[in-house]
């Protein structure tokens, strides 16, 4: 049995069919109400599924940030490199990283103060931003202060003997050999810093700022800076710039494990003896006249060798490469870089020794080098979970949703009420025309009534399109409609007889039941004549 939602929307069409008209607005009507709700619900489902997707999708996507690195060609740029490659190829690093080349670490540090970069290597005592804070310490620097041995590369090679063939040919001539000069005075042996004014010193290190810690390490000693010829060397070349330029000392600055001190070291040694170390025995006082320094010493047998070098402990100084990041970058992205710069520390070691050197910084609020607060959270094992970080803004959220919900409801009840004002307007237009066509007395006036019954007829379709109706109130439409429409014809047929009584009242009932008096049976539509008649008629 059809519903009557489809039974009032087949009476429509029907009467366009009598008409002859083919009314565009009906068929609008019926694909609004067969189709417009299921495309809704699956434009709803379409629009959810999409933003869930695109959210999974950004928080699931790796965070790439910049890093400034320098020199070109440095051990440091060297690991950064493998450790960006490292993390390219770990399917689950939620952070890559873009080496960016730069002249040294003060261009890097300028350029993270410019918001060029995300993250820098930066040295302590080289212009350190101000902005930035320490994520891991990449690496400590020694200061290794060595005299080479004589006869060693570095002093110049072993002195060569005369040619013994000279001598014997001269001895066969009978001929004395000439005096041979007098040798040269030997140079005052080098015995601890105060004895390095007027010599030559080499200088390696990482690049910019090591002339500043010769500097600081000899003002300590009173050894004026101008007093002394600093020879630079080549750090990826240590021997030959030696075997060019010979020197007194060397100060080798970098990683205990780092290519260039150990090729210093190698340099120094004439195969059987090695370099003399100087101690820098006032370390402390150099830490406190400049804070970027620190303490440090060199353990004894640190370099190897058959003879261990250096014999015994020596005391000098240090400094530290950090990897820093701008105070804006959020801390846990910052706390996963940090978990994975540790997690790669031991699988670059093999190739990169250096990588192994890569510590935590201080956490402490009162460090002289502030860590970032996402670093902090993770060597203090104080990382906030999903819950932890977004907790308030979900209990916000479900607030929010709360009276969302509340107002959405109080508008669906005043809607409701609406349209339940709607639905008793409508039937109070139909009684209306109910009572319009008993008293109509022209076929225009029944023809507006008709106009009328359409109109109200799609606005009910309209409210059943809604899902706004229920069996009741279609019940109630389909019988208020069905009197109007009945009322109408009848009116109708009434002006067409000729019968011109605007008194005449129909009423549509259910069957009559047969009557054995009139021998008959009753129409299905009982017609009530009340006629107007005076007194003489009563």
């Amino acid at each position: 049995m059809p519903s009557p939602l489809r039974r009032i929307a087949a009476t429509m069409v029907a009467r366009d069919r009598l008409t002859g008209t083919r009314s565009g607005r009906t068929r609008r009507r019926l694909r609004l109400m067969l189709r417009q709700t299921p495309l809704i619900l699956l434009l709803g489902v379409f629009i959810v599924t999409g933003l869930a997707g695109a959210v999974f999708y950004f928080n699931d996507r790796p965070s790439t940030l910049r890093i400034a690195v320098g020199p070109p060609g440095s051990e440091d740029a060297r690991l950064v490199h493998a450790i960006a490659q490292q993390f390219g190829r770990e399917r689950g690093s939620s952070v890559r990283l873009t080496p960016v080349i730069k002249e040294g670490p003060g261009a890097a540090a300028r350029a993270l103060q410019a918001r060029e970069v995300d993250l820098a290597v930066v040295r302590r005592d080289v212009g350190y931003p101000v902005s930035g804070q320490a994520v891991v310490v990449l690496h400590d620097n020694i200061a290794v202060l060595v005299v080479p041995a004589e006869g060693s590369i570095a002093a110049g090679g072993p002195k060569p003997a005369p040619p013994p063939a000279a001598t014997a040919q001269r001895r066969k001539r009978g001929g004395k050999a000439p005096p041979a000069p007098p040798p040269p005075p030997a140079p005052e042996k080098i015995d601890s810093i105060e004895d390095l004014a007027g010599r030559r010193i080499g200088l390696v290190g990482p690049g910019m700022g090591d002339r500043e810690v010769l500097d600081a390490i000899l003002r300590q000693y009173q050894v004026l800076p101008d007093k002394v010829t600093v020879v630079p060397l080549d750090p990826r070349d240590v021997a030959t710039s030696l075997r060019n330029a010979p020197v007194d000392a060397i100060l080798a600055l970098g990683p205990v494990a780092s290519p260039h001190v150990a090729a210093v070291i190698a340099a120094s040694s004439n195969g059987r003896t090695g370099p003399t170390f100087l101690e820098i025995g006032a370390s402390e006082a150099i830490a406190a006249r400049s804070p970027v320094y620190e303490e440090a010493e060199l353990k004894a047998g640190v370099f190897g060798g058959q003879t261990p070098q250096p014999p015994e402990t020596v005391e000098t100084i240090a400094f530290k490469h950090y990897i820093v990041a701008r105070r804006s970058v959020p801390e846990d992205t910052i706390a996963d870089l940090t978990r994975q710069l540790f997690a790669v520390r031991q699988t670059l070691s093999g190739e990169f020794p250096m990588a192994a050197r890569i510590e935590k910084p201080d956490t402490d609020r009162d460090a002289a080098v502030p860590a970032h607060p996402g670093a902090a959270a993770y060597i203090d094992d104080e990382q906030k979970t999903f819950f932890d970080r977004y907790s308030d803004l979900i209990y916000l959220g479900v607030m929010a949703v709360s009276g969302i919900g509340s107002g959405l409801a109080w508008l669906a009840g005043h809607f409701r009420a609406d349209t339940r004002v709607r639905r008793l307007k409508l039937l109070e237009r139909l009684v209306g025309i109910l009572r319009s066509a008993r008293e109509a007395v022209s076929r225009d006036d029944l023809a507006q009534l008709d106009q009328e019954i359409d109109g109200i007829l799609s606005e009910i379709l309209l409210l059943g399109d809604r899902n706004a109706l229920d069996q009741t109130s279609l019940a109630a439409y389909g019988l208020a409609l069905d009197q109007a429409r009945a009322a109408v014809a009848a009116r109708r047929a009434a002006l067409a007889s000729g019968e011109d009584a605007p008194e005449t009242a129909t009423v549509a009932g259910p069957p009559a039941r047969p009557d054995p008096a009139a021998g008959g049976t009753a129409s299905g539509v009982t017609r009530l004549r009340i006629a107007t008649t005076g007194p003489e008629g009563a």
